[in-house]
Order: C-alpha cells, then structure tokens, then sequence
C-alpha cells in the first residue's frame, strides 16, 4: 500500500512586524486601488490597499487579528482556515479593504475520531458560491476535500459534504485549479516517489466527484535515465492547466534531481479526460530551485512559477509547450504568488521576511514602487482584485 510522504506546509514561527518600506496610512480618495492584498503571518493579517502603480498601502487598523494558514476571497468575504487545524472563519471585506470577523465553522468535526483536521489550502469555485478545504480525515491515513456553502448575505459557511472516503488518499496533497467552465478540478502531487496528476468533476450541487481515471494520466517521458515527479496544477481561461515536472534519477529511485523542473501543459477534454503534448525536449525548465507555487494569470496567457530560488514568469500557450519570457524576477526564495486584474503579481518569502510587488505585462516585467516590504514570516497571501 502506498503511503503519504510529504504535504508542503509554509509555518509560522516568529512574530509578524512590518516596518519596511511602509507608506502612511494615508487614503487617496481620488484614485481607486487596483486590488486589496491580504497577508497571513503570526502577527495578525496584514492588509493593504494597491495602487495602480503597484505602490502597497496598509489598510487602516491592520494587521488585523486572526491566526491563518490559507486563505480565499470572493470580493465580499475572506475566508481563512484557522492555525489549530479546526476552524475557518469568515471576514467581511469593507470598501477600504478593512476586514472584520463575521462567522466561524468548526470544520474538524465534520471528521470523526481524533485525526481529522483541515490543512491549509482553501479554494473557491468561480462563482464564489462554494469554498472548498483540503481534509485529513479520520482514519489517520488519507486526505479528501471538504465542501461549503457560502451565504452570500452573511458570509456564514454551511457544510454540504466531503469526497467519497471511498476514493480519498494520500496522494491528495495540494489546493485544486477549477478549470474555465467550473466543471472540473485538478491538482498534482508526488508521493513515494511516484508522480500524480488527479481530477474531480464539480457537480451541478457543488460536490466534487473523484475522476479516478485521471491517476493514469499521461506523464511525459523524461531523458533517459530519468522520471518526472509532478507537484501543483494552474488553469489557464479555456480547458488547459499547466504542471511543474521535476526529473529524477532511476538509480536513485527518485532522492537524486537530474536537471532543473520543467512545465508541462494539459488539456482536458469534455469528459475530464486528460492529453499532453508536452515532452521533455518541448517543456521549459524554470531557474527558481524546488517549485513551490503556481499561478495562472486572469488572462490565462501568463504563468507565475515560485520557488526555493526566485520567482519567474512564462508564456503559457495553451495546449501548445509553454515559452520562457523573464528570467529570475527575484532570487529570494518565494513560497506562493497572487496576481490582481491590473497586471501585478505579489509574492511572498517566509524566510526572508518579504512581500513582493512586481508589474508584469506580456511584454515587460519590473519590480513595482516600494517593493520589497518587510513583513515577519509570512504564511499565505491572497488579492482581491478590484
């Protein structure tokens, strides 16, 4: 029987401040901000108003109280999954992008017996209307999602059920990228050394169905030698998602990298199937170290890779093989990003105590005015785009 190896988890250790390159407090009523962006870390949830320019400033009484390891947002509420594995809780989000919170869900007893929690990755369909957290069930093996009706009036979630347990496992290990049309969600993972592409299919209720074929998606071959480890998923705007693909040896049995990852790119059919294009002569290698996050830009055209050594930017071309555009935008090792509608991209480093803003256009790509901001350890960062 296979068994899990490894979930990543960004914790929190020491105490959030933020004291770097801070604006004032000061509003400007005559230019509307371009997104709201909200930072987990130890010391509350720091909020902060983006200018269009990309220029941060903090939102007034922020940080804000609350303890989180993930967050999402549906342009009225927050949503954060609380640091003791139990609860999610809800925030109001007000015209300034002020939070406050407005209910809270104890979603660990919808586990049973003494191992159920709820792990950090929170995620929304794109209508807003459900939010979805990935669960370590009761049987102390196995991982499955979570599923919550969103009151739109109040913010108040209500649980409406969970993946099969018949179908659960610990290969499950990661947040899922909803594609365009809502009907289907994906992520990747690799456990026991062993690469996993795995999908569900959103029913018209908002439960997820486990597309148990999906484990046989295809996996391009690697160079000789060697094998692809697969770990997180991004959708673009159509029926195509992008996978990072880390070679390893044979002989090593996984525990030696042959090469930087590589990005390959899905297309998903009508039935959730999946088909690749994607070899390992036609796929990008990325220069940012042990990929940690990837985000897909709102135009589906622009791919956002973090990692243990930076952040950089591709092409991403649908089914066609992803193409580099920058190199490292920062070598800071960078744990997740969030772009907003106004071509930013925010990304954040635990260890290096930072929060990031750059302007990323498909031409051009820059570090925005202020950038970098100092905020102590940094769990999760979320936008709202205006």
């Amino acid at each position: 029987m296979k068994s899990f190896i490894k979930v990543f988890l960004v914790v929190a250790t020491c105490a959030g401040t933020f004291a770097q390159n801070v604006p004032e407090q000061t509003t400007n009523a005559a230019s509307a901000p371009a997104a709201f962006v909200y930072v987990s870390a130890k010391g509350g949830i720091y909020a902060f108003s983006a200018a269009a320019n990309g220029k941060l400033t903090p939102v007034a009484a922020s940080p804000f109280k609350g303890q989180l390891t993930g967050m999402a947002v549906n342009g009225k509420y927050l949503f954060g999954a609380g640091a003791g594995a139990v609860n999610i809780f809800s925030y109001s989000i007000a015209a300034n992008g002020a939070l406050k919170q407005v209910s809270s869900i104890n979603a660990q007893k919808f586990t049973t017996l003494n191992c159920g929690q709820v792990l950090p990755p929170l995620f929304l369909d794109h209508t807003g209307s459900d939010l979805y957290a990935l669960s370590f069930l009761n049987d102390c093996a196995n991982n499955a999602y979570q599923f919550f009706r969103v009151n739109k009036s109040t913010g108040e979630l209500t649980y409406f059920g969970v993946s099969s347990e018949a179908s659960s496992s610990p290969q499950f290990a990661t947040g899922l990228t909803i594609t365009a049309n809502n009907m289907f969600a994906y992520g990747a993972n690799s456990f026991h050394f062993e690469p996993d592409i795995y999908g569900f299919q959103r029913a018209s209720n908002g439960d997820l169905i486990h597309l148990s074929f999906t484990f046989d998606s295809p996996i391009p071959a690697a160079k000789p030698g060697s094998y692809y480890l697969t770990y997180q998923a991004a959708a673009d705007t159509t029926n195509h998602f992008a996978v990072s693909m880390q070679p390893v040896s044979d002989a090593s049995m996984g525990f030696d990298t042959t090469g930087p990852p590589q990005l390959a790119t899905y297309t998903v059919a009508s039935s959730g199937m999946l088909s690749t294009s994607s070899t390992h002569t036609n796929m990008p290698s990325v220069a940012v170290g042990g990929v940690r996050y990837l985000k897909m830009a709102p135009s589906g055209k622009l791919l956002a890779v973090a990692g243990s050594a930076g952040l950089q930017v591709f092409h991403f071309n649908g089914a066609s093989p992803i193409t580099k555009f920058t190199g490292q935008l920062t070598k800071t090792s960078i744990d997740q990003c969030f772009w907003d509608n106004a071509n930013h991209l925010y990304a954040i480093s635990d260890s290096a105590g930072k929060l990031f803003v750059f302007t990323v256009t498909p031409t051009s790509a820059s570090q925005a005015l202020g950038s970098p901001y100092s905020i102590g350890s940094p769990r999760n960062i979320i936008v709202q785009p205006k």
